[in-house]
């Protein structure tokens, strides 16, 4: 069977910046849909902010075995009703992976229970080392990859530990940054991925796209509930 995946993006900076839209002609959920289709054993549709009740829907949880989540400008607008959703199929085994500024989502502020806050700056240049080559998401990644132009995120970064550190990010000002980490939730994987600043074509890039294709191989579900039961360990 297929792995079924959304992807879901607010969509509202490659409406609002011509810079962003040349990036995204067809939005940051279009790329990325594009080329995990590429894959024969993956499935994608998307959901943007504007699609009725923020496109999220029990009917469409309940077929997502991984959902992809790209936020910044409009993130306290998602309802808690929607939150809550999201985190109860996560908690029951469904995927989730967050992408750069959805660390600020309230869905991973639900989900791992800590500020997410981090330090930050424009118009940095990345080195993004992989430090755990054994991780399935590493697989066939190399040692280093170059991003020309990225959004420097810096520690402190207020996560709880993760399961698994895999990928370390350097800036060109000195910063460095936990730029992949890994978590669970109940029965649920959970990714954590930092490049991807809308203002570069950064998930145009072939080695991030094969992160993200691993992240979704790796964090599908092994096991899924209709819901999560009460006594689940989170």
């Amino acid at each position: 069977m297929k792995i079924r995946v959304t992807v879901w993006n607010e969509y509202v900076h490659e409406r609002e910046y011509e810079g962003i839209r040349k990036n995204y002609p067809e939005g940051i959920h279009g790329c990325i849909k594009k080329f995990l289709e590429k894959n024969g054993d993956i499935e994608v549709r998307t959901a943007t902010l504007d699609m009725p009740n923020q496109g999220i829907t029990e009917e469409l949880l309940s077929n997502t075995d991984v959902l992809i989540w790209w936020s910044h400008a409009r993130q306290d607008e998602i309802t808690d009703e929607n939150v809550e959703l999201i985190k109860k199929h996560v908690h029951a085994g469904m995927g989730f992976i967050g992408l750069h500024s959805a660390h600020f989502s309230k869905i991973m502020k639900a989900l791992l229970g800590t500020t997410m806050t981090l330090s930050w700056r424009h118009g940095d240049s990345e080195k993004l080392w992989c430090i755990a080559p054994w991780h399935p998401i590493a697989e066939g990644v190399p040692e280093c990859i170059e991003i020309p132009e990225e959004e420097m995120y810096g520690e402190p970064f207020d996560i709880p530990k993760p399961d698994d550190i895999i990928f370390l990010g350097w800036f060109k000002g000195g910063c460095t940054f936990r730029s992949g980490c890994t978590f669970t939730r109940g029965l649920g994987k959970m990714f954590y991925f930092q490049p991807g600043h809308e203002e570069a074509p950064v998930y145009e890039q072939a080695e991030i796209q094969k992160i993200i294709t691993n992240a979704v191989r790796w964090a599908k579900p092994q096991k899924r509930l209709k819901q999560a039961p009460d006594n689940i360990a989170l």
